[in-house]
């Protein structure tokens, strides 16, 4: 099950501002809460400003690559999904891409949305599930269970992760 939209934010990235307002309209109209740049600059910007669980980016863009902009935000912020879009269908494009860990890589002129929505539920369940996991461990470290051993830096990641992740 997915958690509510509400809890996940968006970054949509492309240098066309009508994919831009499409895609952002889409996904507001279904709860999420969105914000648009229309370059790799502009995103990272909002990026270190916010928190966006994930982001939807366009590979060739003026300046810097999606695939550029996927590299900088998946080393800062690892957990952070990332649906690449592109017109400019390579192998090239998508060997990049799944190197760098994006999600998926979804092709333009998308006739629907039905593709963008599944990734994006496949976003929200992997992060509902990691979430689960968190919750989970700290319920362990709290009743004091001893079948799981960590150390204080494992700690540490589990407190920062719990910041951003919301209970359910």
């Amino acid at each position: 099950m997915n958690p509510p939209a509400s809890k996940a934010r968006i970054l949509v990235v492309d240098d066309s501002p009508d994919i831009c307002f499409l895609i952002s309209s889409h996904f507001k109209l279904k709860g999420f809460s969105v914000e648009t740049a229309q370059s790799g600059n502009e995103a990272l910007k909002l990026i270190d400003k916010n928190h966006f669980e994930i982001v939807i980016s366009d590979i060739i863009m003026p300046g810097m690559k999606g695939t550029d902009l996927l590299q900088k935000v998946k080393k800062q912020y690892p957990m952070t999904h990332f649906i690449m879009i592109t017109g400019y269908v390579s192998l090239e494009h998508l060997l990049t891409c799944m190197r760098y860990g994006a999600d998926t890589c979804i092709f333009k002129p998308m006739d629907n949305f039905s593709e963008l929505d599944n990734a994006i539920n496949m976003a929200l369940d992997s992060m509902h599930n990691w979430e689960e996991k968190i919750v989970a461990l700290k319920g362990l470290k709290e009743t004091g269970t001893q079948s799981l051993e960590y150390d204080d830096d494992q700690t540490d990641v589990i407190e920062i992760e719990s910041a951003t992740i919301s209970s359910p």
